[in-house]
């Protein structure tokens, strides 16, 4: 089955630790592929614990279905899956990008950092500390050796103000150039804290508003499910 492994268990996958029971994923939505991953929902004796029901068309539409698992060594575990996440590409792209990391029960295909940063951007506030943290780690691992690409992946996503000024003085050229895309390293270049972090918190406020504005018809979508359960 292909599937990308997201959420608070990426999380820890990558340095910035989240406890997490649930797992999260996002998966291809073809028909071979659900139809593997239906086979390993029912090896999990999972059942669906909420609108909407497994089915393509909700995830292509991009619901979330939520399963809880009862088979031995997973009893309670809360399995969420998605084939859409707002901000990203569909499947193929994801897959190509991804990272796979070693683990002592074998390897594990994970969505790559950016994309899980774009991932966390959502209305819930424990999602925002948690790309922070993220971010902070991913810093911490390449420390000053880090190629152009990742230069620009930090200028374009730390929300630390205090790492952000010190990699944007340290890549200033670059900086200047991302600034376009992101105004707010005009702050982190002049070295002013306050008038960063503000910018931050303007930044994370819009990325909530987007994600609310995008899940309303899908919220909408739910709500006509669960009438239509009730009847």
């Amino acid at each position: 089955m292909r599937s990308l492994l997201m959420g608070g268990q990426a999380c820890v996958l990558y340095g910035a630790a989240e406890f997490s029971r649930d797992t999260d994923v996002v998966v291809l939505s073809d028909d071979d592929n659900l139809d593997r991953l239906g086979s390993a929902v029912r090896e999990l004796r999972a059942d669906v614990i909420a609108v909407p029901p497994f089915d393509k068309r909700h995830l292509e539409a991009g619901h979330s279905v939520h399963f809880r698992c009862h088979a031995a060594g997973v009893e309670g575990m809360r399995l969420d899956v998605m084939a859409r996440i707002r901000g990203l590409p569909g499947f193929d792209p994801l897959w190509e990008r991804r990272s796979t990391i070693e683990t002592d029960d074998g390897p594990i295909d994970v969505l790559a950092l950016p994309d899980l940063v774009t991932a966390k951007k959502t209305q819930r506030d424990k999602d925002w500390p948690m790309i922070a943290r993220l971010m902070e780690a991913d810093y911490a691992a390449c420390g000053p050796q880090a190629d152009s690409v990742r230069l620009a992946f930090w200028l374009q996503e730390l929300r630390t103000p205090s790492l952000l000024i010190e990699v944007a003085r340290s890549g200033a050229h670059a900086a200047q150039a991302e600034s376009a895309a992101r105004p707010l390293l005009t702050h982190a270049l002049a070295g002013d804290a306050g008038a960063l972090a503000t910018a931050l918190r303007g930044e994370e406020d819009r990325e909530r508003e987007a994600d609310r504005i995008y899940w309303a018809p899908l919220r909408l979508e739910l709500e006509d499910l669960r009438r239509a359960r009730r009847g």
